[in-house]
């Protein structure tokens, strides 16, 4: 067996680990014997050098099998986010699939940084319940077939290390290091069917449409090696996603949806992702799948499946019967002028919502989850002079008034039209290539 250092000389020369390899250096990194120090050197020259997909799917497999047997999913199919801004999808989709039969038992996290959490925005709901135990979660899929829960220490603890050393290392924008964090953690959650929601724009990790189908592609290839069914869409995040951001207002722009409303670009990706996890799921056609969907959301199967699981969970139905409430302090950014929105700074706003309190510049950070801003400008729009392009909802006059100072400094308005793609749907990426050893 090789020496640790040998495994960190091999990478920094760009010979591959081999699986012997992979395992060992996952088992080092699960059990500490491998200090934080030799790590980021073999995170840094892993970086530097690359890593072959021969490595990325043994590194992949060994990281999602560091907390133990990957786990029989109690769920049919997964969904993952590479993260975005007002992006409350998965309020949606897990009543809206589950409501056509399709069991969605789902892992998520707390939101960090300009991006918001799923775990926030439903602990807004007074009474929801995040930690269930393994027992609870199971009972409660039997029952509904929908549940949304924290993510367990044992799912996958080697990227957990990982992680934390890549963003003190500045080796977290490695499209193979991206790859094998995200699909580790899909794979060990079990699920056979995985739909990625690959986030393109100034408010996304992958800035490039070229970079984000080259991650869409590796995930994908990782998943189909390993026996899973994959397909990654990737979706525009130029712009905040629908209106709403925050915690409650983003669960109230949710309930909206679900409820056959909210804004267009909202419910058009919802229900493109819903589709192809319905399709997957049940083995027919995204165009069969798309009419279930779409009447499920209108017909209130969908909302009402939301009820279900917002009830078993300990939330409650009668704070959710109106909007939840917001911070007191309401100030609205009204144009004083015509023309159209030429661009947004969609990484910029979802730091105007992360200032108000919205979310954590640390882990351990506090969040309000009643602060937050409704951003109406979409790239493209036409602005008459009296239009309000945003509504602040803050905790004092300050706070409020600096956000929509901030916010007139991320919208650009300009006298010419830019154009905009109709479509928040870029591409869809489903794997045919050959990925056997």
């Amino acid at each position: 067996m090789a020496e640790l250092l040998e495994l960190i000389e091999k990478t920094r020369d760009g010979i591959s680990l081999s699986l012997e390899d992979a395992e060992q250096l996952v088992t080092s990194i699960t059990d500490g014997s491998l200090p934080d120090y030799q790590l980021s050197a073999w995170l840094m020259a892993a970086y530097c050098k690359g890593l072959s997909l021969e490595e990325v799917y043994f590194l992949t497999d060994a990281v999602a099998r560091s907390g133990g047997q990957v786990a029989e999913s109690l769920g049919i199919v997964d969904k993952h986010s590479t993260g975005g801004v007002g992006d409350k999808t998965t309020l949606i989709l897990a009543p809206l699939v589950s409501s056509l039969g399709v069991p969605m038992a789902k892992m998520s996290g707390r939101g960090l940084g300009h991006t918001g959490g799923t775990l926030d925005k439903l602990e807004s709901i007074p009474g929801y319940q995040i930690d269930l135990t393994n027992e609870a979660i199971r009972a409660q899929m039997e029952q509904i077939g929908v549940a949304v829960v924290a993510q367990t220490g044992e799912l996958a603890p080697a990227d957990k290390r990982m992680y934390a050393l890549r963003d003190v290392t500045a080796t977290v924008d490695d499209i193979s290091l991206i790859a094998i964090s995200i699909m580790s953690k899909k794979l060990a959650a079990g699920a056979k069917n995985i739909v990625l929601d690959v986030k393109v724009g100034n408010g996304a990790f992958m800035s490039s449409l070229e970079s984000a189908r080259e991650l869409a592609r590796l995930m994908v290839r990782i998943g189909t090696f390993h026996g899973r069914n994959v397909r990654a869409i990737l979706t525009r995040m130029d712009q905040p996603l629908g209106f709403a951001i925050g915690n409650a207002i983003e669960v109230n722009e949710a309930i909206h949806c679900l409820q056959g409303h909210g804004p267009a670009d909202l419910r058009e990706e919802v229900i493109e992702l819903a589709c192809h996890m319905v399709s997957m799921a049940k083995g027919i056609s995204v165009e069969d799948a798309m009419l279930e969907v779409v009447d499920a959301l209108d017909y209130g199967s969908a909302f009402h499946q939301f009820k279900q699981w917002i009830a078993a969970q300990g939330g409650n139905l009668t704070a959710i019967e109106q909007d939840l409430p917001l911070a007191p302090i309401v100030k609205e950014w009204v144009s004083e002028q015509e023309g159209f929105v030429r661009s947004i700074d969609t990484h910029a706003i979802g730091k105007v919502a992360l200032d108000l309190g919205a979310g954590r510049h640390k882990i351990d950070d506090s969040v309000d989850l009643g602060v937050g801003l409704l951003c109406f400008a979409k790239v493209g729009q036409s602005v008459k002079s009296g239009d309000v392009l945003a509504t602040v909802y803050a905790r004092s006059e300050q706070h409020a008034a600096q956000a929509i100072f901030l916010l007139q400094q991320a919208i650009t308005l300009g006298e010419t039209n830019v154009g905009h793609a109709s479509s928040a749907i870029l591409d869809t990426i489903v794997s045919q290539d050959e990925v056997s050893l």
